[in-house]
């Protein structure tokens, strides 16, 4: 973390410089046993090279507003902070139909498509994985994802005091007013950046994307994020979170 950082994307940029090696997000699905881990340099990387398909291929604009349509998944977390890096609103669970564009989940394409702009599917599988067909009126980000550069420049610099953030509605945070917010979450749950935060809260409020990504980046820590986490037995739990040295849990 540095005082200077003004954006989500900003801490990010901080996590890179300071130990682009060390993990950032490790993500489970316990519905269907997947586990994978992100040093903040390939998680950065994953951000570039989706901040490049929006604002090159998508041709979106700073304070064009994206419903992001995904579930807890570590992929949300790299479009939150690739709409931040171009200065695009991105609205978490936010209405297709008032959107400019739309990113969709495999659960949510018919609502998806009330949007009349740019829509990008994720299939959510594996590694990335794309659709073994691609959904009509989509285009595939596992497809198109992979041939964008790998470093990032915006057309125009972001504006931090520009809305950054919202919440289907009940919420919108510019970007330095996310940041503030996750140190100041970061200070209330005494996170250092030794601390392993292990959370199951959605991604749709912002207690769930603070305790999900922006609190632990802010404070120079790391995320557990766990999807359908209510179908892991007590135990099991448990055991997560020594193998994972859980310093911290939002459930």
């Amino acid at each position: 973390m540095n005082a200077t950082d003004r954006t989500p994307a900003d801490l990010l940029r901080s996590a890179l410089a300071a130990d682009p090696a060390r993990p950032l997000v490790t993500f489970y699905d316990d519905a269907t046993g997947e586990r994978v881990e992100l040093s903040v340099a390939t998680f950065a990387n994953w951000v570039a090279k989706t901040a490049n398909l929006l604002q090159g291929d998508l041709g979106a604009e700073p304070g064009d507003r994206l419903a992001l349509l995904l579930p807890t998944h570590w992929q949300t977390a790299v479009w939150v902070l690739a709409c931040s890096s171009t200065g695009v609103v991105a609205d978490l669970g936010g209405d297709p139909a008032s959107a400019d564009l739309v990113v969709s989940g495999p659960d949510t394409l018919e609502e998806a498509r009330a949007c009349t702009g740019e829509r990008m599917a994720l299939a959510l599988r594996p590694l990335g994985g794309r659709f073994p067909q691609p959904p009509a009126g989509f285009t595939d980000y596992a497809v198109e994802v992979p041939g964008q550069g790998d470093r990032f420049a915006p057309y125009a610099p972001v504006d931090p005091d520009a809305p950054a953030l919202a919440f289907a509605g009940s919420g919108e945070l510019t970007g330095s007013e996310a940041v503030e917010q996750a140190r100041t979450d970061a200070a209330a749950r005494t996170l250092t950046p030794a601390s392993r935060l292990l959370s199951g809260l959605p991604y749709g409020t912002w207690d769930g994307l603070s305790a999900g990504l922006l609190a632990p980046l802010a404070a120079g820590g790391s995320v557990v994020l766990c999807r359908h986490l209510d179908q892991l037995a007590p135990e099991a739990l448990d055991q997560r979170r020594e193998a994972e040295r859980v310093t911290a849990t939002a459930v």
